[in-house]
């Protein structure tokens, strides 16, 4: 196959071992900047353009979509879908899981374990949200908050009400969420493809901070998923439609509670803690996706031969 991995930045970790995973595998692979990508739009020909170059040639991409251009760069995945490209997650599925009020709000319908959460647009209704969550210390985020950035620990009334305000007053959208304290700042990352958890890891704050992301300094250790973490990963990438995903737990008294999906999670941290061939997972799946395509094309045809 000749595989195309999305990405902003090809010297990214995660970026370059899905490179060398599809090379070690016998597959062509290069980078494309999908913010320089371009989209012609023709009745039975669709088409996409790359810095001057027809991108007609490849049979699958690695959509690695960043919060800052996720608009353009699920427009850019779309487009490779109806020209009929394999993609390791689906673009309404990047989009669903993105958009993390949306993301909570499918996997609420569906029954998943999460916190509390609470949304609102209005400050006349934020003491009714505060008492929605279970109170203090409770947790708020902005909505295109990525890498525990906007994440703020509020551990009186007084400071949620402030701080809500603030973020409100500026224009952001936010969601209030219970503070699970039983989790003593760790939490769960399980990398999922396919519908099967193929790594996971702990991860655990530094002393003095609540967020557990390693970008915020936190650490990172291979864990066993007991069979409620393993079934609440797989159903929560399962109900988002995302075939390559991380999907981030906390544990707590009533099981484990989803936090976030994320449609392109990091390789590094994985890969380090469980010394699995993670980057491996992923093209095996677009590989076995690629099989499934050639042989529905030759159904097809058969069958179109028959009819003659």
């Amino acid at each position: 196959m000749k595989i195309a991995v999305l990405s902003t930045l090809k010297n990214l970790y995660s970026t370059r071992r899905l490179v060398e995973a599809a090379r070690m595998r016998g597959h062509e692979c290069v980078v494309i900047d999908h913010s320089q990508c371009y989209v012609g739009i023709k009745q039975g020909k669709p088409s996409m353009h790359y810095k001057g170059q027809d991108l007609s040639d490849i049979d699958a991409i690695i959509p690695r979509i960043g919060a800052s251009v996720t608009f353009y760069g699920s427009a850019i995945v779309r487009q490779f879908e109806v020209m009929g490209v394999i993609s390791a997650n689906p673009s309404q599925s990047i989009t669903r899981s993105r958009d993390k009020l949306r993301c909570m709000q499918i996997l609420s319908g569906a029954g998943i374990g999460m916190p509390i959460t609470g949304f609102a647009r209005r400050t006349r209704d934020v003491d009714d949200l505060i008492k929605m969550v279970g109170g203090p210390p409770l947790v708020i985020k902005l909505l295109e908050g990525t890498q525990g950035i906007g994440v703020v620990l509020a551990e009186t009334k007084k400071a949620a009400s402030s701080v809500i305000e603030a973020f409100y007053g500026l224009g952001n959208n936010i969601l209030i969420q219970e503070y699970i304290k039983e989790s003593r700042g760790t939490d769960i990352r399980a990398f999922v493809v396919d519908g099967r958890v193929v790594g996971a890891m702990k991860r655990t704050a530094k002393e003095g901070e609540f967020r557990s992301n390693l970008h915020r300094g936190g650490s990172a250790e291979i864990i066993k998923l007991n069979k409620a973490e393993r079934e609440t990963a797989v159903r929560a990438a399962k109900e988002l439609g995302l075939t390559v995903c991380g999907v981030d737990m906390l544990p707590s008294d009533r099981g484990p509670l989803v936090l976030e999906v994320n449609s392109s999670p990091g390789l590094e941290g994985i890969e380090k803690a469980t010394q699995k061939d993670i980057a491996s997972e992923v093209i095996a799946f677009l590989e076995k996706q690629y099989i499934l395509k050639q042989q529905n094309r030759k159904d097809r045809k058969a069958k179109a031969g028959q009819k003659l």
